[in-house]
């Protein structure tokens, strides 16, 4: 059994104006060239290459239209329209102030603005993490301009019940005791009843201690998240109670990173550029919308109407490929796959699985013309 310290397990597991040129600083994909559209009140930065049916790929935490570097090219050359933008708060978007600014009602309403701002009706939403939860949510409150979704590593899990799926619940219950989560209930109350208050999720919503910590180091906070080769799954049952609990973010940085890195030198750059300019409370502020998120879903259907592909990484230890199971209940019109030898950061990882398996269905359900 796989013994790690609780920081060094959870370190890997986040109208057109102005265009410039992006330099290309991966070893293997370059990015198209950022313009900036007004959407939903806002600035947004999106990439966007290619023509055919549209395709808008919704990044997570600690993400940014970078983490598709390695999908543009291969969406576009299978004879798509590729849209990645730096969503709400991240990258060269607009960082609105208050944490309100950040609740599913204005996130969906920037996917809907973007499609606006480029005279799109629909098109297939691809998520990744919070761009999942994103893409998910965009189907049930504007289910009109969504035609399907792709979603990577993040199940859809009615009523914000994600981070109370039994998969991770029963590893921090005292033996003999069970928990029932209720979709009646704020999901964010309820976590405080399972987890330690250092849990991530709920040092989100308590303070800016971690969004402080972050920043001091932003270039050691991005390595640290952005790591593979880690613990899986099967490791969870012998690692410390502080590892179930998923206290994450906010933590001292060891010394030595356990893994291997996911990003190399010049992305690595790229990412802390933009987290520098933009720090980590505005993306926090996702996370302390839960509750409210929760609250305007309440007696909505959480049926997902539209073709959707979910795709799993094997040893994601959080967002668990036995955690897509039974999706079929809330998603009727769903394929899964699951990529083996990768963790989290599924499109940055796997570039070649996860061009295969998305090109493939996408063709399959919306070829190009």
């Amino acid at each position: 059994m796989i013994k790690l310290t609780r920081r060094a397990f959870f370190a890997g597991l986040g109208a057109a104006a102005t265009t410039m040129a992006m330099p290309a600083l991966s070893r293997t994909s370059a990015m198209p060239a950022v313009r900036i559209v007004r959407a939903n009140g806002i600035k947004l930065a999106v990439y966007e290459a290619g023509t055919g049916p549209a395709v808008l790929l919704l990044h997570g935490f600690p993400g940014l239209a970078f983490t598709w570097r390695h999908q543009i090219p291969a969406l576009v050359e299978a004879g798509y329209r590729v849209i990645a933008p730096d969503l709400r708060g991240y990258g060269l978007s607009d960082t609105p102030a208050a944490v309100e600014d950040y609740d599913i009602a204005q996130l969906t309403g920037d996917v809907v603005g973007v499609l606006d701002a480029l005279g799109i009706e629909k098109a297939v939403l691809v998520g990744h993490d919070w761009g999942g939860l994103l893409a998910w949510q965009t189907a049930l409150f504007q289910q009109e301009r969504v035609a399907g979704i792709v979603s990577f590593n993040t199940p859809h899990i009615p009523h914000w019940m994600l981070w109370l799926h039994p998969d991770l619940v029963d590893a921090v219950l005292p033996v003999g005791e069970s928990f029932v989560a209720d979709p009646n209930d704020d999901p964010i109350s309820q976590m405080r009843q399972v987890y330690s208050p250092q849990m991530y999720v709920l040092m989100f919503q308590d303070s800016g201690v971690a969004d402080n910590m972050m920043e001091r180091d932003v270039r050691g906070t991005l390595r640290s998240a952005l790591r593979k080769n880690l613990g899986t799954p099967a490791d969870w049952a012998g690692l410390p109670p502080s590892v179930a609990n998923m206290e994450y973010y906010g933590q001292p940085l060891p010394t030595r990173l356990p893994g291997t890195d996911v990003l190399d030198a010049g992305e690595l750059d790229f990412y802390v550029r933009r987290f520098e300019r933009t720090g980590f409370t505005p993306s926090i502020n996702w996370y302390r919308n839960i509750s409210r998120n929760w609250k305007a879903g309440l007696g909505m259907d959480q049926t997902i109407r539209v073709p959707s592909l979910m795709i799993s990484a094997a040893n994601d230890v959080v967002l668990r490929p036995s955690m897509a199971v039974g999706m079929e209940a809330h998603v009727p019109d769903l394929e899964t796959h699951v990529i083996e030898n990768c963790w989290h950061w599924t499109p940055e990882e796997k570039p070649a699985e996860v061009n295969r398996l998305m090109t493939s269905w996408l063709q399959r359900r919306f070829a190009p013309r």
